[in-house]
């Protein structure tokens, strides 16, 4: 049997924020990095999605390949963080979200979570 695709939906604000590297000096410049970083981040998943909310969607474009595809949120970020996640899940798909944000994670299921440092870690 085909084990399911395995989906990671980065939750982008919360990750950069993570860091105190004065990424709020330059909130575009900090999401190509981390775009950048998730190019060639060792990670157990087939699909990478990361969403970008305000100012941050100016540092890279929507759109690219399911190995690493750039979600720009309308409005609300962690809507389309949960929207990203229930289409994976509804899709059949392993779903991971990458976030601190206690209030998201306990609205993505049946999704796991886990927290920025488990990326940054792979990321390097």
């Amino acid at each position: 049997m085909k084990r399911p695709r395995t989906v990671l939906v980065v939750d982008a604000a919360n990750v950069v924020g993570a860091r105190p590297d004065g990424w709020w000096k330059d909130r575009a410049g900090a999401a190509a990095r981390l775009h950048d970083g998730l190019l060639h981040a060792d990670v157990p998943h087939d699909e990478i999605v990361l969403v970008l909310e305000g100012q941050a969607k100016q540092g890279v474009s929507a759109g690219g390949p399911a190995s690493l595809r750039v979600v720009h949120a309308a409005k609300d970020g962690d809507a389309e963080i949960r929207r990203q996640a229930g289409l994976a899940a509804a899709a059949g798909r392993d779903v991971t979200v990458v976030t601190a944000d206690r209030a998201l994670a306990a609205n993505v299921a049946p999704a796991q979570v886990v927290g920025p440092s488990w990326l940054l870690d792979r990321i390097g």
